[in-house]
């Protein structure tokens, strides 16, 4: 039997104030959240959302109200995966859930309205260290689409 590799870090607080990148991969990498249209003459395509990439935006997008010290900074979805840019900002006395607790419920919850799950186990996450390192990852989200069948997702 496969042993899983822990890809969290044994000693950080996931809760802390932070920036983190986060990727979500659909079971099997099905390309099941939306369309990229490929070709010489998409420079800047455009997706275009299936229903359940419809019900994926819609939760991240309220990401924001449900947690009260989490922000989502930038996303993407792409055909068989998602990236964010999660923020977490809380007072000294405030709750902060742990990035682990926002994507488990958060998946959870899209699992529940499609009726079966769609997500890979797991997903991974990269805590974002200064303004340098937060510009790069903000940039290739932001041309993911673009770069599509260079992509590592790409299948």
């Amino acid at each position: 039997m496969e042993t899983r590799k822990h890809n969290r870090l044994k000693e950080y607080d996931y809760s802390q104030n932070g920036y983190y990148f986060i990727t979500i991969c659909t079971a099997e990498r099905s390309k099941i959240l939306c369309d990229i249209p490929v070709g010489a003459n998409c420079v800047r395509p455009k997706t275009a959302l299936s229903e359940i990439g419809k019900l994926v935006d819609e939760n991240i997008r309220v990401l924001n109200d449900i947690y009260e010290t989490v922000r989502v900074d930038k996303y993407v979805i792409m055909p068989n995966h998602i990236h964010l840019i999660v923020v977490i900002q809380s007072g000294r006395t405030q709750f902060a859930p742990t990035i682990s607790r926002i994507i488990k419920q958060f998946k959870g919850k899209i699992t529940k309205q499609v009726g079966y799950c769609i997500w890979q186990k797991s997903f991974y996450d990269h805590i974002i260290r200064d303004e340098k390192d937060y510009l790069r990852i903000w940039e290739y989200i932001e041309n993911n689409p673009v770069k599509w069948t260079e992509d590592k997702y790409f299948i």
